[in-house]
């Protein structure tokens, strides 16, 4: 909390401040201080702060023990000094939450009063949500659901307040987007009209409900055909869900596309029904790294909130702003922090492991570029160059299991126990290890070896200290011209760690086509993997598309995002100068 200092203040210089959480409403009741205010006045100390002069001064907390004092004052015609603890001038924030703190002491106000403080806290006054978390007591999610509702408009708080909205109804009222807030209210207003509540607002929320014409992007010349108009009103509505949906879906793709040519650096598009909470995003501009969100509810109707980051983003690029992204320096020559890219940590290990399997495979057939990688660990090293194997773990069970059932895993396991015969060693026994009991034994066979057996040997002790995710792998990759469909196709695994959406529908437009993409822009990640996934297997009226490989497992590397942060395609971007076509 910020300094206070403690003084005695006349009655008459302390008024009631706009930031007191009561500050608006009639005055309370203090039937059970007035007694103790007459007899001994105010014994514990009022919170105020500065009102623009030297000698007047605004109460943020206290706001009944003044009440009191002011009562006892009428009463006896004078009133001594009241003690106040005077805060530092200009802090809102400190004065809000010095408020909040004592009703909270006191007695919870209500909870749309709670929603609207948080609310003014976050968006207004700049504290954080781990702030609120700590600061009052609160989990995280408590604090969601507050903000959550300190966003619906002013009536519907208005109404939940006295007890006229029961709690699901405006829960559900939480997720629905400011104009489908007002139609509510309208309904709700209205003589004649009835709103519906519970059960029935989610129907008319999320589905089951006709599709206004007044919710589509495109035109609607020539469609008279397909639409249904409503005879006591003047709204209208599409006869075919179906029909909206593939008209709207290519809409959306469009102006995806112009918002990208236009320079926005990531157009994000939400899941249907999801909503985009501004509470949890900072208003960031386009030259400034803003992001272009679009919701899209069941209904149909699309919102843009262009130049948002959230606010964990907007913190990170606050500490990295001037930073160099591929050297990892800042303007001062400092490290820069990690940027979040369009792969995860788990997808960034598949991705690396798989790659390192096809070029360690490749190698098998070439020990010229096997033993030039060999002098290359040894006159620059890496982080594998003790000499130990590549350990191909990642501790998540199903990235695992997908590398070992790679045909590369099977080819080069192959190789190995060949070379271990040449050693004379047993199958299944380490390669690149040390054998503490038999070194002179190995030495003696391999002086016993010819030239092309020891070419053998060294391509398999390279292969297997081959370091994945490591600019050897990429290099060797790329001069080898490796073709992962070989060796690689999607699997369940792959599918399950693909997370961002825009990368699926870049991956559809890739296989698919950019017409099948735009017709489902709109669809859950799910329903775009599925697609990815016919198309591989020539299922469910899919052309099926053989050697498919995305982006991320081709040679050299491509992302899907500019400027994405995928690791694989950093690494490239600072050798391809090396290799030249």
């Amino acid at each position: 909390m910020t300094t206070m200092n403690l003084a005695h203040i006349e009655l008459d210089n302390l008024s009631i401040s706009a930031l007191n959480m009561r500050h608006s409403k009639k005055a309370p009741d203090t039937s059970d201080i007035l007694p103790s205010v007459r007899k001994r006045g105010i014994l514990m100390p009022l919170l105020v702060r500065p009102n623009g002069s030297p000698t007047t001064f605004e109460v943020v907390a206290g706001r009944r023990r003044w009440f009191a004092a002011r009562t006892v004052k009428e009463e006896a015609g004078n009133f001594p000094p009241v003690p106040c603890h005077i805060m530092v001038e200009g802090d809102d924030a400190d004065a809000l939450e010095a408020s909040i703190l004592e009703n909270f002491a006191r007695e919870n106000p209500d909870e749309m009063t709670q929603y609207e403080q948080f609310t003014r806290l976050i968006v207004k006054e700049g504290r954080s949500v781990e702030n609120i978390v700590a600061t009052f007591g609160l989990t995280e999610r408590q604090v969601h659901q507050r903000l959550a509702l300190g966003n619906l408009l002013p009536k519907i708080r208005e109404a939940y307040r006295a007890e006229d909205l029961e709690p699901e109804s405006i829960q559900l009222l939480t997720m629905a987007t400011k104009s489908q807030q007002k139609a509510w209210l309208d309904l709700y207003q209205s003589e004649s009209e009835h709103a519906p509540t519970g059960h029935q607002l989610k129907k008319w929320l999320f589905g089951e409900a006709p599709i206004s014409t007044g919710v589509a992007l495109f035109s609607l010349d020539g469609l008279e055909s397909e639409i249904t108009a409503d005879l006591f009103g003047e709204d209208s509505f599409f006869k075919s869900p179906d029909a909206f949906w593939e008209r709207q879906n290519q809409e959306i793709a469009a102006r995806r596309d112009a918002y990208l040519e236009a320079g926005w650096t990531d157009v994000v598009l939400l899941e249907t029904g999801e909503a985009f909470q501004s509470w949890a995003h900072e208003k960031t501009a386009k030259k400034k790294g803003g992001k272009v969100f679009i919701q899209v509810t069941p209904r149909g109707e699309v919102n843009f909130h262009e130049g948002y980051l959230s606010r964990k983003e907007a913190k990170k690029k606050g500490k990295t702003d001037g930073a160099d992204a591929i050297e990892g320096e800042d303007s001062e020559g400092k490290k820069a922090l990690p940027r979040a890219g369009e792969a995860s940590a788990a997808l960034q290990s598949y991705i690396d492991l798989h790659r390192h399997l096809a070029v360690r495979a490749a190698l098998l057939d070439k020990p010229g570029v096997a033993l030039r990688l060999l002098a290359a660990h040894a006159l620059c090293g890496s982080r594998l160059w003790k000499v130990i194997a590549e350990p191909q773990r990642t501790g998540r069970k199903e990235t695992d299991e997908s590398v070992q059932a790679s045909p590369a895993q099977a080819a080069f396991a192959e190789r190995k126990k060949e070379v271990l015969a040449l050693l004379g060693l047993p199958d299944g026994a380490n390669l690149v290890a040390t054998h503490a009991d038999s070194e002179a034994a190995i030495f003696a066979r391999l002086l016993a070896l010819s030239d092309a057996d020891l070419r053998r040997i060294l391509t398999v002790v390279m292969a297997e200290s081959l370091e994945a995710g490591s600019v050897y792998v990429e290099a060797a990759g790329v001069h080898l011209g490796v073709d992962m469909a070989k060796t690689w196709e999607p699997d369940d695994t792959f599918f399950e760690l693909v997370r961002d959406k825009s990368v699926v529908s870049a991956m559809v437009t890739d296989i698919a086509g950019k017409s099948v993409a735009n017709a489902n822009v709109s669809a859950t990640g799910k329903v775009q993997k599925q697609i990815v996934k016919d198309c591989l297997a020539g299922t469910n009226g899919r052309a099926k598309v053989a050697g498919w490989l995305p982006r991320w497992m081709e040679f050299p590397v491509r992302s899907y995002k500019k400027d994405g942060g995928l690791k694989t395609a950093e690494v490239w971007k600072g050798i391809k100068r090396h290799f030249a076509a």
